[in-house]
């Protein structure tokens, strides 16, 4: 894992420098993917690195978690509170909506939890664009190939070192990077709401996901759900769909 975090450092460099940027940004949520990002950046760049807390209707754990990261990572930090600002602007959604007598009830919990994550998005965003940073995303390759992130949420990001790492090499680098225990062996959760966790809500654990793609094993009713997974969601790993250019063809 060494060789590992000394070739993502040095590809963190490059591509900052590539892109003519002078740092790197991450959302820390107190969980294993953002912290590992976090020590990873803070390397790459121990003084234009930044790791921003952004409470929005979070647990309290989940924040005291990510204070944790901060102590002990030593990366610079801000934390910004989006929770006034969230409701506000759900609310105001939700009544125009229901002024039209065509509110979803069903979708509510959803809609919530995704305009928490693309706040956090726009966010993360006018900071960068602040210091002249790219945004750096968090999802490992169990998340990318599920499509387990909020569209233009947390998947909205400039970079994603992580991509090609499974949950649980996700882990071992954390333990080679010297991230507390209790962040390593955290159950993985987006804090979408109270007693959520990732695996509840995919119906299918990690280790699963990370021996599928490991080309390992797997129960069929497993490899049934992560498929229609990456199905269901290939959207979210593509460029927006657009319709043929029309103007090669003769209009008649």
């Amino acid at each position: 894992m060494e060789q590992h975090i000394n070739q993502l450092v040095q590809w963190l460099q490059e591509t900052v420098k590539e892109t003519n940027s002078n740092g790197l940004v991450v959302g820390l949520s107190g969980g294993i993917d953002s912290t590992v990002v976090a020590y990873l950046i803070k390397q790459a760049f121990p003084e234009q690195s930044l790791g921003l807390i952004m409470p929005c209707k979070s647990a309290d754990q989940d924040r005291d978690d990510a204070e944790l990261v901060i102590e002990e990572s030593g990366i610079k930090h801000m934390t910004i509170d989006l929770t006034d600002q969230h409701d506000s602007m759900f609310s105001t959604i939700k009544q125009q909506i229901e002024n039209q007598g065509e509110w979803n009830s069903d979708k509510e919990q959803i809609a919530d939890a995704n305009l928490r994550a693309r706040m956090r998005m726009s966010t993360l965003y006018t900071v960068a664009a602040n210091y002249n940073y790219l945004v750096v995303g968090t999802d490992n390759a169990a998340e990318w190939y599920t499509g387990y992130f909020t569209k233009h949420g947390d998947g909205g990001v400039d970079i994603v070192p992580l991509l090609h790492y499974t949950k649980e090499e996700v882990r071992e680098l954390g333990r080679a990077l010297g991230v507390p225990n209790k962040i390593v062996d955290k159950a993985p959760s987006a804090g979408l709401w109270d007693g959520q966790t990732d695996e509840s809500e995919m119906g299918v654990s990690y280790d699963a996901i990370d021996a599928f793609l490991n080309g390992e094993s797997v129960s069929d009713n497993d490899a049934e759900k992560i498929e229609m997974m990456h199905e269901r969601t290939a959207h979210k790993r593509a460029l927006p769909k657009s319709p043929p250019d029309f103007h090669h063809f003769t209009l008649e």
